[in-house]
């Protein structure tokens, strides 16, 4: 073969001009930037984001669970695709949230800010974590057209409640994302081996991992210290700085007791949407839906909380019948790729949201790396909902339970209507 035969069958790439081109050329599945994202960082502080809890069991049904669903496509013309929808009376441009995850600055120093560009740029809702290392007021000047949603525990301090409240709104979120599956925190042995206590303990392996990653180090000592500035009510003045109480409410935790009556409080004392965050139980999720909570969040904390704790993907369709379309229901855990968005669309969520996918691309390339996992989840969805035989997210929910089946049922498909069939060769021919 002659070279300017080889060159008319392969193009030669030059190198990469930029950081989406070269994450475009390397990365094709949120597993490829997991692999980045663990290179970037030291061993410890990946763990942070990989890590469940106990036994992890939880965390490994999380994933698994999706590969019991199985897709049956249908046959015809896909026209006029869009995945765009309609979430908590707003747009989204396609259905899935980012997840509040804590101490996002520990994986890159832009850390929520980097984020809340990233899902501007792609036209979905962030939620901001009550543990935020950025102030919630920071996050609404880096993307101000964002959709903002901010995550809180219940408390019973009314007054403290009703300030941080007045704060929220006053800094432009629209919705809050109510925690109700930490009255206790996780038993996260990951994070005790690794030093992960409160305060953090600085072990000769932490230094170790930070000399063996250069990168990491210096920007995490040329940047302010991980604090975590939007537990109180007040916004906080000068350079932000960590403190050994601070740690503690974020590893530690703290038992308060609280009810339905407090969130009933809440739902009184807030006008904009409410989502309830780490409901299982299709028993909750009816109660939320009775006192006029807008929607849920079936999650098991990325199974960091409770191990054993049901998968959602195992509960979904019980909650789904159980709420009957009275409230909003909002998908996560476990969630690797946009056929898994569509698996849980199609048994009657409507919409999923991410967590440590976006952690990945934070750590592996910053806002950039955000949006290249965005970009692979709508790709991924587009293909998926081609291949499926269907055009819009409202024909997916629609159709969607004919177009999927778990391992262990038979199928229960609607029987389509049948056209009359035409005539046949022969009967065409006879008088």
């Amino acid at each position: 073969m002659k070279l300017k035969d080889i060159k008319a069958l392969a193009s030669v790439q030059g190198p990469a001009g930029s950081v989406p081109e070269r994450l475009a050329r390397t990365c094709f599945s949120v597993e490829d930037m997991r692999k980045l994202a663990a290179k970037r960082l030291p061993k410890s502080i990946f763990e942070y984001i990989e890590g469940g809890g106990e036994d992890e069991v939880s965390l490994r049904r999380n994933r698994s669970s999706f590969n019991d669903w199985s897709f049956l496509p249908k046959w015809g013309s896909v026209e006029n695709f869009d995945l765009s929808s309609t979430l908590l009376g707003g747009p989204v441009s396609m259905p899935v949230t980012l997840s509040p995850t804590g101490g996002t600055r520990l994986f890159h120093p832009q850390g929520e800010s980097a984020v809340a560009r990233a899902a501007l740029a792609e036209g979905i809702p962030y939620g901001l974590a009550h543990l935020s290392t950025t102030t919630m007021e920071d996050v609404s000047a880096a993307a101000p057209g964002l959709r903002r949603w901010f995550n809180l525990e219940p408390t019973s301090d009314k007054g403290l409640l009703q300030a941080v409240l007045d704060r929220v709104s006053n800094a432009g979120y629209e919705a809050l994302l109510v925690n109700v599956d930490c009255r206790a925190i996780g038993h996260r042995e990951r994070d005790y081996r690794n030093g992960f206590t409160a305060p953090p303990s600085i072990k000769p392996k932490t230094v170790v991992e930070g000399v063996l990653h250069p990168a990491w180090a210096l920007r995490f000592l040329a940047n302010d210290a991980i604090a975590f500035p939007n537990l109180d009510a007040e916004v906080p003045e000068g350079p932000l700085a960590s403190s050994p109480d601070m740690w503690r409410t974020l590893l530690a935790g703290s038992y308060e007791p609280t009810d339905w009556d407090d969130i009933r409080d809440l739902r009184e004392r807030w006008n904009g949407p409410i989502v309830l965050k780490g409901v299982v139980n299709p028993n909750d999720a009816a109660l939320a839906a009775a006192i006029g909570i807008d929607a849920i969040q079936v999650s098991n904390h990325g199974g960091r909380q409770l191990d054993h704790m049901a998968a959602p993907m195992d509960v979904l369709t019980d909650i789904v019948e159980r709420t009957a379309g009275r409230l909003e229901i909002i998908v996560d855990g476990g969630i690797r790729r946009g056929s898994d968005v569509v698996k849980a669309l199609a048994l009657g969520a409507d919409a999923c949201s991410i967590g440590r996918p976006y952690l990945y691309g934070l750590a592996a390339a910053s806002e950039a790396g955000v949006a290249h996992v965005l970009k692979m989840f709508r790709a991924e969805m587009t293909r998926t909902m081609m291949l499926l035989g269907v055009s819009t997210i409202e024909e997916l929910r629609t159709e969607g339970r004919d177009l999927i089946r778990h391992r262990n049922e038979a199928f229960t498909g609607t029987p389509p209507v049948i056209p009359e069939a035409p005539l046949g060769r022969e009967e065409m021919r006879t008088p």
